[in-house]
């Protein structure tokens, strides 16, 4: 299962971490280009969107962690590749729960929020959800 990585660059070291673990699972992890390499802005999120866009990804996983007092928090960049991941039929995960600005988007676009346990991603793999 490939799975790209997706949120603030506030949460750097959580996306360094979901990865490592990702991987000890034995899925593969996608972290954002710009967060490995200095890039500009405009050229590393168009090359995140072709990682999402790529066939042989399965999910997102969205990092909503608090953010300046905020809980769950997704922002502007966040929520474009959460969208543009559901319109690309990509089942959706958010690291924590729901954020409450997006809320009705968030459950008609059945994205499934993990609550801080990335274990239930593995066992959705293992049962083939």
């Amino acid at each position: 299962m490939k799975i790209v990585l997706c949120g603030s660059k506030k949460f750097i070291p959580t996306f360094f971490k979901l990865e490592k673990v990702l991987k000890e699972k034995g899925l593969e992890a996608v972290v954002p280009k710009e967060f490995i390499i200095d890039i500009p802005k405009k050229e590393a999120s168009l090359l995140h969107f072709d990682e999402i866009n790529k066939e042989d990804v399965d999910a997102l996983l969205i990092v909503n962690e608090s953010k300046n007092g905020i809980e769950n928090y997704i922002g502007a960049n966040g929520f474009a590749e959460l969208a543009f991941g559901f319109y690309k039929g990509r089942k959706i995960y958010l690291l924590n729960d729901i954020y409450k600005p997006f809320e009705e988007e968030l459950l008609a676009w059945e994205v499934i929020p993990l609550k801080g346990d990335i274990n239930h991603i593995v066992e959705g793999n293992k049962n083939g959800k």
